[in-house]
This record gives C-alpha cells, structure tokens and sequence, in this order.
C-alpha cells in the first residue's frame, strides 16, 4: 500500500495513541488493527544514563519466534517521514527503521516499523505506560493484550512528561 505519496507505519508503543503521533506527524491516519508475529514488545533505553521525555524506558520490539506485538497501522504521507524518523532518533542512532509484513484482518501489509539500537532494559514511567495503554484502548486491541500492557511495572516517576502536553488534546 505504500506509493510514493504515503506509506504505512506500525505503531506499537507510544503512537498508539492518535494525538501522541499526530503531535509532529499530521497526515497519519488510522488504517487498522494489526498483529507482528515473531516479535516481543520490550520498554528499554539505547545507553545507560539516559535523559528523555518520558523520564524511563521506552517501547521497542525485538525478535522472539513465539511472541506477538499488537499495534496500530497508520497511512502517513511521505512528506512526515523525516519527521517520523526524526521523532525516533533515528539521526541519532538510537533507533533504525525496519520494514515488516504485520498481519491483518485484510490480509498482510508491508509496513514501516522501528527497533532500538543498543536495547538496554529499563522500567517505562507510568505516564508513557498511561499514553500506551490509552493508544490501546483507544484502537481495540485485543483484551488480553491491553491486560498485558496494563500489568507492566513502571518505575514510579511522579514530574512533568511529555503526557502534560498530550492531555491538552486528548
């Protein structure tokens, strides 16, 4: 489904969440629903010592063969994929876009993804965890998924998020 005027994207951490993504990429528009076999949802950070918006770790995917990542398909025009790719460091190296095949009710899509480099474990904050499980909720993922995601332990940061300023909209 990808042209030269847009492509698809999987979401599966914090763009879930339609105001979240739309904060520096107008064009996404929800598509669907979909499912990334072989894969393992992670919250993480690219180093040790590391300072970001969200005050904790945050969502990568990383390979493992019985695992599935439930996530978000968003059409984008081409004109935010520097902005998307600018959103995830990927300047920075801390994450590399991948293309993946995520599966459908409609059948499979090609679509535009992105991996931490360096993944090291570390708790999210609650407030992304709040902004993840919202996107969830907010799209239909399954039930027993967003339980999942509900259950992960955060790491109790009580300041100021990036979440302050996606309340606003929400």
């Amino acid at each position: 489904m990808s042209n030269d005027r847009c492509f698809m994207y999987f979401a599966y951490g914090s763009n879930l969440l339609k105001e979240r993504l739309r904060l520096n990429n107008p064009s996404a528009v929800s598509h669907c629903v979909g499912r990334l076999k072989g894969y393992g949802l992670h919250f993480g950070l690219w180093g040790d010592n590391v300072v970001n918006n969200w005050n904790g770790g945050v969502a990568t995917i990383e390979e493992s063969p019985d695992d599935v990542v439930w996530g978000v398909v968003w059409e984008m025009s081409t004109q935010d994929r520097t902005s998307l790719d600018k959103q995830e460091g990927v300047d920075q190296g801390l994450y590399s876009p991948l293309e993946v095949k995520v599966e459908t009710e409609a059948g499979p899509l090609l679509c535009r993804t992105y991996r931490m480099n360096h993944f090291r474990p570390c708790l999210p904050s609650p407030q992304y965890k709040e902004v993840v499980c919202l996107g969830a909720q907010q799209n239909g993922l399954p039930e027993e998924y967003l339980e999942r995601l509900q259950a992960v332990e955060t790491n109790s940061y009580t300041g100021p998020s990036l979440l302050d300023k996606i309340k606003n909209l929400i």
